[in-house]
């Protein structure tokens, strides 16, 4: 039976890798550490919440105490850590926050599977030798590139963040590598591209475009909205973190994960525009392009991200089933529905 502690299993992707987890492994006990900052919400877990083999716990990754006893207590065989301050902006203005959290917090989280599952370096104690610590990372620990040169990241290429956010993910990653070359843990990571989908903060660009729109606000873009990122629709993203978990891959392997759907952020923007005219033709205006604005830029915004996703297409024959025109559709509509439970 595997048990997993998910971090911060409240937030976006982490509450929809649990939705998709029990629907794949229905017999698995998963227990839920989340803090519940702004990012995390039980209205993301109503969907599971009244399951039996479902169990949460409001605390802090930071808490070594707190999670060596659950590691103990639910005899934890894997732990996956989403746990993590994910906003670009809000680390521009508060880096400290995501030194704390994102670097410490996955070190401290490191530390008490060490000091459960293993007696020194390289000595598993016999009840949790098949255990691993998967940490859930972004492309962003990669830096950028450049608008036109073709070329995509891939799990050898060097880390070069330039956000404090990405700087402290690259961290993580790093403190993760550590405790595999020095103690011997066995550790997986994957780095993900944009991820959208039902349920995000609406602080992240398409919820940002869909909700302002439906209030009748202008829709801000950073710059000329000529950003590159890859979009990738969460429950693809999901499945991929399963493969990995549960692959044989060996310890320490890195697997990129992306949806190859390269878009500017004008581009994606646009695309909502189109859907909801469609769909939810606004009172106010005749179109929602009308309310598109551009604002000053974010001070050292990445150009383009972009995934080289061969490597795990081809050890775990994992790739992505949704197309992006599908996914916005579906991610519109929900909105539409649900706009009240927004945070």
């Amino acid at each position: 039976m595997n048990k997993v502690l998910v971090t911060g299993g409240s937030g976006f992707i982490g509450s929809a890798f649990i939705k998709k987890y029990f629907e794949n492994y229905q017999d698995a006990l998963i227990i839920n550490l989340d803090s519940l900052t702004y990012a995390g919400s039980v209205e993301n877990t109503k969907l599971f919440s009244s399951l039996p083999n479902y169990k949460f716990i409001k605390g802090d990754i930071q808490n070594t105490t707190l999670v060596e006893h659950l590691l103990k207590e639910y005899e934890v065989t894997h732990v996956v850590n989403f746990a993590a301050e994910s906003h670009v902006d809000r680390s521009i203005a508060n880096p400290e926050i995501f030194l704390e959290s994102n670097v410490n917090g996955t070190l401290q989280l490191l530390q008490a599977c060490y000091k459960t599952w293993m007696s020194g370096p390289n000595k598993y104690k016999s009840k949790y030798v098949d255990n691993i610590f998967l940490q859930v990372s972004t492309d962003e620990v990669y830096g950028t590139l450049d608008i036109d040169d073709g070329k995509s990241f891939t799990e050898k290429s060097n880390y070069s963040p330039n956000s404090p956010y990405s700087a402290s993910k690259a961290a993580a990653e790093l403190f993760v590598r550590s405790f595999q070359h020095t103690y011997g843990m066995k550790v997986l990571t994957t780095s993900c591209s944009n991820n959208y989908g039902e349920r995000q903060n609406k602080e992240k660009l398409i919820p940002h475009t869909i909700t302002r729109a439906m209030s009748g606000q202008s829709i801000t873009i950073h710059g000329k909205g000529n950003n590159v990122r890859d979009w990738l629709y969460v429950e693809d993203h999901c499945e991929a973190i399963m493969s990995v978990l549960h692959s044989s891959a060996p310890s320490g392997s890195k697997y990129n994960v992306g949806g190859e759907t390269e878009k500017t952020n004008i581009e994606v923007v646009r695309a909502i525009c189109d859907v909801m005219d469609k769909i939810y033709p606004s009172q106010s205006v005749k179109s929602y392009h009308d309310l598109i604005t551009f604002v000053s830029d974010r001070p050292g915004n990445d150009l383009r991200y972009s995934v080289d996703i061969s490597k795990i297409q081809k050890d775990l024959h994992w790739t992505p089933k949704t197309s992006f025109n599908q996914g916005l559709e579906r991610v519109v509509r929900w909105y539409i529905d649900n706009i009240k439970d927004i945070s």
